[in-house]
């Protein structure tokens, strides 16, 4: 059950810097609305983190919700805000990806 919070975490967190991308495109009351899901969406991302982290260790899932949050940030910007995307772009994402089973596969 920790895992799944960890990884609705990082789910958050990819929602806390999608909203940072859509208010610095917004002007005026869009702007605010996006600033607040900004805000909601770090309040829960930061919650769950500190909930899993009493349970799994904080090394192991700091690197992932922060390793979801980074392959996920990419994977928005890409689609959402028309972000380049290239073969070196693509090989380290899949390397960190690579690196986040990894971890998850070594903890207990």
């Amino acid at each position: 059950m920790n895992w799944i919070l960890l990884i609705v975490a990082g789910l958050f967190e990819v929602g806390f810097a999608a909203c940072l991308g859509k208010a610095k495109e917004s002007e005026g009351a869009e702007m605010t609305y996006w600033y607040l899901g900004f805000i909601i969406c770090l309040g829960i991302s930061m919650f769950l983190l500190v909930k899993v982290s009493q349970v799994l260790p904080i090394g192991t899932a700091y690197a992932v919700w922060t390793g979801i949050g980074a392959v996920g940030t990419v994977v928005v910007g890409i689609i959402f805000f028309k972000e380049p995307v290239s073969f070196w772009r693509l090989l380290f994402l899949t390397t960190l990806i690579s690196s986040i089973v990894g971890l998850k596969v070594v903890s207990s």
